[in-house]
């Protein structure tokens, strides 16, 4: 297990690597500037269960909102920067729990030292990052086009950059959307690097196609022993990565706790609206984070006693009403527009 050896690596008041548990990361796609809006998209993620939180800091009020958000929120807050190392900088004069940069997007190697003689007066570790569509172009021409190899050759070449100005508080990422290209760059990283690694499989998509891509991707690397934080990339809704990341996680029995929902897939036997039904309850079991159960979603009458058998908890459709079911055995009938409030007044009242 390659997780096991890593670098502890200190961000805020969390840690990662050297075995520690893997922790759920987002980004926020406010504008850092709108404080309000921001804090509000942090606070949101955080009842969702984010444990690390970034924001972009594209210009120096970005970087001053950071130091006012920080104070309001409850989980550490990592500045994302491109291009300019002052920004940088000023993100971690004003409070950044960790920065992420790629020093080869960042200048010159006066700039990048800048950057890391700032991280180590504030004791502020350094996320480097490599994206296969910032592959740098003589490492294209190398391979003859973007490989995981030439991936792994980047990162390593800026760790060790940053190594040689004399700091090893760091984290590591690699990404591609190509999602075996992003597996294979990890399996050949993870025996070469000492650092924790984050990781996900960039620009994944929708929630339909990115959810696929991401479980596919960032299965088959956890699964091997490989990464220490993880973000699962969605367009929209950030909140919506935190409970895709909790599920990969929980599935592969990296994390314990948490309600697992299953719902079959209905037929013609049907007669509530069990899509929306299933969906809600999917939505309000997160606020049920502390329990350790299953909950079952069933389409009829017919089978949903004996498919719910296996639940700690279920519900099972009728004409109008449904069955409320503890370990198989039907406990009474409730109306079907009452079924989402029974079935959250019994998990408030799990024993």
């Amino acid at each position: 297990m390659y997780r096991e050896h890593t670098k502890v690596i200190k961000i805020g008041d969390r840690v990662i690597g050297g075995g520690n548990p893997i922790l759920i990361q987002s980004m926020t796609n406010t504008k850092t500037e709108d404080v309000e809006a921001t804090v509000a998209q942090i606070h949101a993620l955080e009842k969702a269960g984010c444990e690390i939180v970034r924001s972009t800091v594209p210009t120096l009020e970005a970087a001053k909102a950071l130091g006012e958000i920080r104070k309001r929120i409850h989980i550490p807050i990592v500045a994302d920067i491109h291009f300019d190392y002052r920004m940088a900088i000023a993100a971690m004069e004003n409070g950044a729990d960790k920065i992420r940069i790629n020093p080869g997007n960042i200048g010159s190697a006066e700039k990048v030292q800048a950057v890391v003689d700032k991280a180590k007066e504030f004791g502020v570790p350094i996320r480097v990052g490599v994206n296969s569509g910032s592959l740098e172009k003589n490492l294209i021409e190398k391979y003859g086009k973007v490989t995981a190899e030439g991936l792994v050759e980047s990162a390593l070449d800026k760790v060790k950059m940053i190594e040689d100005m004399g700091y090893d508080n760091l984290v590591v990422s690699i990404k591609s959307s190509d999602v075996l290209m992003c597996v294979r760059a990890h399996e050949l990283l993870a025996p070469q690097c000492p650092y924790p690694l984050h990781v996900g499989i960039t620009e994944a998509g929708t929630v339909y196609s990115g959810n696929i891509k991401s479980a596919i991707g960032l299965g088959i690397i956890l699964h091997q022993g490989i990464g220490d934080t993880i973000r699962v990339s969605l367009t929209g809704d950030p909140v919506n990565e935190i409970a895709s990341a909790k599920q990969i996680l929980r599935t592969l029995g990296l994390r314990q706790g948490g309600i697992e929902v299953v719902s079959c897939p209905t037929c013609g036997r049907t007669n509530i609206d069990l899509i929306s039904l299933a969906g809600e309850v999917e939505k309000m079991v997160t606020e049920f984070d502390h329990l350790n159960i299953k909950v079952a979603v069933m389409g009829c009458v017919v089978n949903g006693p004996g498919e719910a058998r296996e639940a700690d908890i279920g519900i099972a459709g009728g004409v109008g009403e449904g069955l409320l079911i503890k370990k198989g055995e039907i406990i009474r009938k409730v109306p079907e527009e009452e079924l989402l409030s029974t079935l959250r007044e019994e998990l408030a009242n799990w024993k």
